[in-house]
């Protein structure tokens, strides 16, 4: 029965990816309802065994970023495992892989090929750099898109020195927008009846995505200032000293930041002709943090949250990853959801970002074993029972 709720609900996707940008892609489109089968190779996304888990290859990070998904194993260099996959295709709305492009091409599912097959097919490559450029055979993980991107430099434009955002920062950015691109290609599908070719690749993603605020005066034909938004660029941005920790605030508005200093006690900035207005602000940004930062050491954490609160200015704690799950919204809002995995038992997911209709989008279930769903997902392709061992076998 079709569920009302999910907007990819009979969406069948084919997912050829590894590591963490693409199946973060799929694992959006899979929350939304699609049915996403992950097509791994004999010995499995590497991440089935990166960090701890209860199972054979269930690490908690597969977990996350694979739950909503079914998979085979399909040794696509066998070539009963390839007839199987073509088979696949001729059921599937969307095919999704983050090969290198010539990579694909070898294994004879290219975008010409396979759209060949089934045109109306939302064919999407993710990649490392775009196809048609001169780096499009190169290799690329998040660390190394990071400094190519421009996202290190900008650490050392603040601190001296380049540095890594402590996280999968490209993977998962480059996966959201990746999402969205493929949703966009398919209501295109739904309009015209035709298939897309997409492709989204991490380094124009990020590139675009860290030039958004970045590109500042450069935008222009003739620059009218340097690169770099100077507000989140100087050192005194970051999380303030308090009487007893650290906290998070940011006055945005003339109105706030003209409540900030009366709050803090310092009437006499209201009118200071550095800060009052927001042009002015743009210009003086390394002083304005430092006076507030001067301010805010004299009261406690708990403190100053109470006043701002009082004051509708925003502020919060610095929390660590453990304190997640103590946040009393998080908490009241049931964000981290309890789910039974079939095998490894009680699991808390965190929700998605999105609600529709008030409701968080279901785990349907839970993130599969290497090709535990293999047979199933033949037969409903269609493939004879007598050629299912074959179409399977890792040789």
């Amino acid at each position: 029965m079709a569920n009302p709720l999910l907007p990819l609900d009979g969406v069948r996707i084919l997912d050829l990816t590894t590591t963490y940008f693409g199946p973060l892609t799929t694992q959006v489109l899979g929350d939304y309802g699609a049915d996403v089968i992950k097509i791994e190779a004999p010995n499995g996304d590497p991440i089935r065994y990166i960090g701890p888990g209860k199972s054979p290859g269930m690490s908690g990070a597969f977990h996350i970023a694979n739950r909503n998904k079914r998979s085979i194993v399909l040794d696509l260099k066998r070539e009963a495992a390839a007839r199987a996959l073509w088979s696949l295709i001729d059921t599937a709305d969307i095919f999704v892989h983050n090969m290198r492009p010539h990579k694909i091409i070898e294994l004879g599912f290219g975008a010409e090929a396979v759209m060949k097959r089934k045109p109306d097919l939302i064919y999407a490559g993710l990649h490392g750099y775009r196809s048609s450029g001169p780096y499009a055979t190169r290799p690329a993980y998040d660390d190394v898109i990071q400094g190519e991107s421009g996202v290190a430099a900008l650490f050392a434009e603040r601190d001296g020195a380049p540095a890594m955002v402590p996280a999968s920062f490209v993977d998962k950015n480059a996966a959201i927008i990746a999402a969205s691109g493929i949703v966009a290609a398919y209501v295109k599908r739904l309009r015209t009846g035709e298939g897309v070719h997409f492709e989204c690749s991490m380094l124009e993603a990020m590139v675009s995505y860290n030039l958004t605020e970045h590109q500042y005066g450069t935008v222009f034909d003739e620059p009218i200032g340097e690169p770099g938004y100077p507000r989140v660029l100087t050192p005194h941005r970051k999380p303030q000293k308090t009487a007893d920790g650290h906290i998070c605030i940011l006055a945005y508005t003339d109105r706030q930041w003209e409540t900030f200093w009366r709050v803090v006690g310092r009437e006499d900035l209201v009118d200071d002709p550095r800060f009052k207005k927001m042009e002015q602000r743009s210009q003086n940004f390394a002083a304005l943090y430092e006076t507030a930062a001067t301010e805010i050491e004299k009261k406690t954490t708990a403190e100053w949250l109470d006043i701002f609160d009082k004051a509708q200015i925003a502020a919060g704690p610095v929390n660590s990853l453990a304190d997640l799950r103590k946040d009393p919204h998080l908490e009241a809002i049931g964000f981290f959801r309890p789910f039974e995995h079939e095998t490894d038992g009680i699991l808390h997911m965190p929700d998605t970002a999105y609600q529709f209709d008030g409701e968080s989008l279901p785990v349907r279930h839970g993130a599969p074993h290497l090709g535990g769903n293999g047979i199933d997902i033949l037969r409903e392709a269609g493939i004879p029972e007598a050629d299912l061992d074959d179409a399977l076998s890792t040789g």
